[in-house]
């Protein structure tokens, strides 16, 4: 095949090609979504390929962690190694005999050689490098070794690597983001494509299924934009096209380091375990890097494939703020109908006791804090009293500004009075009585009456209203309640 780039393209064909080596960061996760969003938009193919051949790092539990998260997410592909296809398999472990071939021809063609310099006289190369102020790369002491040393090393078991023939030159290339972009090769040194025939690596094993499932577009993070040249090298040795490259920027901590475990979550599951919904994600990550150029903040899939464009991706890193985060994963929650919602937070709530209440009661119980949630998992904390039977916490956050202990004992008494004596316990019917006697109360302020009661009913700062909480309680809870409050005070 002629070294070309593929200009001439008769179908949009993306991958993305994570190894599974650990969780699927959430980085990760948004180069699969502009994968997949140029892919669909272009009614090209959008393809899953997962990169194991770090045999002692890759695990089967991630890779399945990792279709699970992407499944979550609602990304569909079109190929991958769970639903097959015409270019299969679609994990590298499996492709090994594929790559021992076109290894084997780049050592017949002298594009590659075995390496038998120790690590021990790599490092020395490179602390002497280093010490003359040069960029440390290797020297090529074995790059022309004759065949009959080779083979005599090879047949004393001398342990080697193989490595590529990097050639000097200046190589360009156009990226979709960063527009052109120059290298000189001649500061990379050549470098190790293969542990073994036995054992490829990244930067050879790419190259082979990049060409071979016909990728044409290569869209990931600008950490790859190094390796660039070096496989744009491999393609050419091998008579391969350049697929076109788009590198995007890297999500940044709020003081702009790289988003690093030490400052936060970075795994996708994290935040799914948390409680973030994935459409809540879908928007976030997409909008962190892709610029709309219009006011509108609120996006569905629907809407990304539609509007989503390469050119609106921006340069610089995108720094991930976590509230922003909140208020999208809240506006998704409030959409939520509440029978859907409640589904949603069920799981969250397997600490207590839910056959305590009816289904409609617990349905109630989550309607009461869905404007408050930002996530999911804030809800057990928020709703833990009403499965409580007796409630902790200090006697003065019963008090209503500059109430004394007999006027919020006073305030207790006189809503235990009107509860007790009320036949209708609706939310409805306990706010228009309860709103109405706080004004009898004290005709200044309803929170006179209004505040220690809430408080003794959910022995919290913050909560839902006294009459949500009343109704859903039931009035024996109710009056029991305001009853142990009023035996807090002296």
């Amino acid at each position: 095949m002629v070294n070309k780039t593929k200009n001439n393209i008769e179908e949009i064909r993306v991958r993305f090609a994570p190894s599974p080596t650990g969780p699927l960061h959430i980085g990760g996760a948004r180069t699969a979504l502009f994968n997949y969003l140029f892919a669909t938009q272009k009614k090209g193919s959008f393809i899953l390929r997962i990169e194991d051949t770090d045999k002692e790092r890759s695990d089967q539990k991630w890779t399945d962690e990792i279709i699970s998260e992407l499944v979550w997410l609602g990304l569909e592909w079109n190929e991958g190694p769970d639903v097959g296809g015409k270019f299969g398999p679609y994990k590298q472990s499996q492709r090994l005999d594929i790559y021992k071939k076109y290894l084997e021809i780049l050592l017949q063609e002298k594009k590659a050689y075995y390496c038998f310099c120790s690590p021990d006289e790599l490092e020395a190369k490179r602390q002497d490098q280093m010490s003359r102020g040069l960029a440390p790369k290797y020297d090529g002491t074995c790059r022309d070794l004759s065949d009959q040393i080779i083979q005599k090393n090879i047949k004393e078991g001398k342990k080697s690597v193989i490595r590529f023939k990097i050639s000097q030159k200046k190589i360009t290339f156009h990226d979709l983001i960063r527009g052109d972009v120059e290298f000189d090769t001649g500061l990379l040194g050549d470098i190790i494509i293969a542990k073994n025939m036995e054992t490829p690596l990244f930067h050879f094993t790419v190259v082979v299924d990049d060409f071979l499932m016909q990728i044409s577009h290569v869209i990931r993070g600008e950490d790859h934009i190094s390796n660039t040249p070096r496989q744009m090298l491999i393609q050419e040795a091998l008579g391969f096209y350049h697929p076109i490259y788009a590198h995007i920027p890297l999500f940044l901590n709020p003081d702009r380091a790289k988003m690093s475990k030490r400052q936060g979550d970075v795994a996708l599951k994290d935040y799914h375990d948390k409680g973030y919904l994935p459409e809540a994600l879908i928007n976030f990550m997409v909008l962190l890097g892709w610029n709309p150029g219009t006011e509108k903040e609120i996006f569905t899939l629907q809407d990304l494939i539609k509007e989503f464009s390469l050119e609106k991706v921006q340069k610089s890193g995108a720094v991930f703020n976590i509230q922003r985060l909140d208020y999208l994963n809240g506006y998704y929650i409030r959409e939520k109908s509440i029978g859907t919602l409640t589904k949603l937070c069920l799981p969250y709530l397997q600490e207590f006791n839910l056959e305590q209440y009816s289904p409609k009661n617990i349905e109630k119980i989550i309607e009461a804090y869905k404007a408050r949630l930002k996530k999911l998992s804030d809800l057990p904390q928020m709703v833990d009293f009403f499965f409580k039977e007796t409630l902790t916490y200090e006697k003065k956050l019963l008090t209503w500004k500059d109430m004394g202990d007999s006027q919020v004992k006073e305030s207790l008494e006189y809503s235990s009075k009107i509860l007790s004596e009320t036949k209708k316990f609706d939310k409805k019917s306990l706010e228009e009585l309860l709103v109405k006697e706080a004004e009898t109360f004290n005709s200044k302020n309803r929170g006179y009456l209004l505040w220690p009661l809430r408080v003794a009913l959910s022995g919290k700062e913050a909560s839902a209203s006294p009459f949500e909480i009343a109704e859903i309680l039931g009035k024996e809870k109710t009056i029991q309640r305001i009853q142990q409050a009023i035996l807090m005070l002296p």
